[in-house]
């Protein structure tokens, strides 16, 4: 169970750091020295932590002198800047990159999970109630017709022990989400490699058993209930072994994928501000980065209490008994022994 943080200072510290290890400092050797690409990227995504635009955004930095001393910031961004940073930061490739970045922040040297599940989510495209689009599609007339087609649709993987999200896709819905896992699955065990996957009956499918227990090595369980309800035997093979040896166990942790996806709108949001696709897109890359970014701050919380407190053991000696030093010393131990975490030089 993963707690996020609702400290904006937490999370630009995690964000600078998941940039560092991600991006160059510069985008081009001629570009403008003044603004770094990591302190753009954290400010995006402090953008999404305060739930506001890029405008909102600068004005929170300017009003914050604070948080532009986290940042090392001498000048507050413009928010056109923060506009333009993002087309090029939130590109699908470089996406990865950051994505990346933050696994191997959160898993260290473990390069395993135990279990992943995957899921979609739509998300609106405009901050209408749900209320007043029911009343809208209810009024007889030709209001009847206001129904919204397509919206912004988002697929991840995630770990289900730390609700980390682990690989993401982003498209235009509603489409099935069938045609979704192979690229998923794929994306995610070029990071990590788990032996299991859970998914509900959207993504039932022979060729997608195939593709995971064959040609991956995965284990899948998916309900065989695609398609209209019958007591004949599925067919494929693998859809027949899912009627006969379900494994329920495994499958009652797919809800945490859902969990996923409640903290993400409930943090962030649930509708998009862009308006055009290729916008839109970028607006769900930075929300499934930002969730993890806000997994990622506890890290950094407990790496520095374990080297204050080594310092403050080099620095004073003598002021301190043998239990306190004994105490210090284990603490210092703990720390630097932790996969997940890495003593500084």
């Amino acid at each position: 169970m993963s707690i996020t943080s609702k400290s904006p200072a937490a999370v630009l510290r995690a964000a600078l750091d998941v940039a560092k290890q991600a991006l160059p400092a510069y985008s081009h050797r001629c570009s403008p020295k003044k603004f770094t690409q990591h302190q753009l990227f954290a400010c995006l995504v402090l953008k999404n932590f305060l739930k506001t635009d890029y405008r909102g955004v600068t004005a929170q930095l300017q009003d914050c002198s604070s948080l532009q001393k986290v940042l090392g910031l001498k000048h507050v961004p413009h928010y056109t800047t923060l506009q333009k940073a993002a087309r090029r930061l939130l590109l699908s490739s470089r996406a990865k990159k950051l994505l990346d970045a933050t696994v191997r922040k959160q898993l260290g040297r473990r390069q395993r999970v135990p279990l992943a599940a995957i899921d979609s989510t739509g998300m609106e495209c405009t901050a209408a109630s749900g209320y007043f689009v029911r009343r809208r599609a209810g009024v007889a007339g030709p209001w009847k017709t206001v129904v919204y087609h397509r919206v912004p649709k988002l697929g991840v993987i995630c770990d289900v022990e730390s609700h980390f999200i682990l690989a993401f896709d982003t498209r235009r819905g509603p489409k099935p989400d069938v045609a979704e896992f192979k690229l998923l699955l794929d994306d995610a065990l070029t990071r990590v490699r788990f032996t299991t996957i859970v998914a509900d009956a959207g993504y039932d499918s022979e060729s997608n058993h195939c593709h995971a227990r064959e040609d991956r090595q995965v284990r899948t369980v998916i309900p065989a209930k695609y398609g209209r309800p019958t007591n004949k035997p599925a067919r494929g093979r693998h859809r027949r072994l899912m009627q006969v040896r379900f494994n329920a166990n495994a499958y009652r942790q797919r809800a945490q994928v859902e969990t996923v996806m409640s903290m993400i709108k409930r943090r962030q949001g649930s509708h998009v501000r862009a308006i055009t696709y290729h916008s839109q897109c970028r607006d769900l890359r930075l929300m499934a980065l930002t969730h993890n970014v806000m997994i990622l701050w506890h890290i950094d919380v407990f790496y520095r209490a374990g080297r204050s407190s080594l310092f403050d053991l080099r620095a004073s000696p003598s002021s301190l008994d043998g239990q306190e030093i004994l105490s210090k010393l284990g603490h210092h131990l703990f720390y630097n022994t932790c996969d997940s975490w890495h003593w500084p030089p």
